[in-house]
């Protein structure tokens, strides 16, 4: 992974870590925006971005407030803006298609190729949305596989995609979530 150090732009993150319905999720900001996110808890992340870690909570005030409404049904679009410089290329290209995809919609990778304007295959899309250093905010999980949901490697993989496309409307609930 590339830091922010490596690219030439030295900052600070700050940490939260917000419990939801799929886990313990942890939010990156730096100054510019959130520049990771996930499952988890948040130890060692700045180090491995490259960043000094500060506390600062007025930075994460507003993605936190955005995952908690999210998680209540009451935000549909989230307005936190991101710092895309740990991602270059066509996996930029991809992940920006990606953050355009809206609320209680899916594609299938081939969708999201075609949309990112990248020659990138649907293997490929498949490894970057693996490696996609800002779930939900850029929403992996909308990304399918055209012979159902395909794989997804956060919170407890499959069941997590499958929670979170329930929550959004994709998919109907079922008896297991009444």
């Amino acid at each position: 992974m590339m830091t922010i150090t490596e690219t030439g732009a030295a900052g600070t993150v700050a940490l939260a870590e917000v419990p939801t319905p799929v886990g313990a999720f942890t939010l990156a900001v730096t100054e510019t925006g959130l520049v990771a996110s996930g499952w988890g808890s948040g130890a060692g992340l700045a180090e491995r971005l490259g960043l000094v870690e500060v506390h600062d909570a007025d930075r994460t005030a507003s993605a936190v407030a955005e995952l908690d409404a999210y998680f209540a049904g009451e935000l549909r679009a989230f307005r936190t803006p991101i710092d895309w410089r740990l991602m270059a290329g066509s996996r930029l290209r991809v992940l920006q298609a990606l953050h355009a995809v809206p609320y209680g919609s899916a594609v299938t990778y081939g969708e999201l190729a075609k949309l990112s304007g990248t020659s990138v295959p649907a293997r490929g899309i498949g490894s970057i949305m693996g490696s996609n250093p800002i779930p939900i905010f850029v929403p992996c999980h909308r990304v399918i596989a055209g012979t159902g949901l395909g794989g997804f490697s956060g919170g407890v993989g499959v069941e997590t995609k499958r929670w979170l496309l329930t929550h959004e409307g994709y998919l109907q609930p079922t008896l297991l979530d009444l």
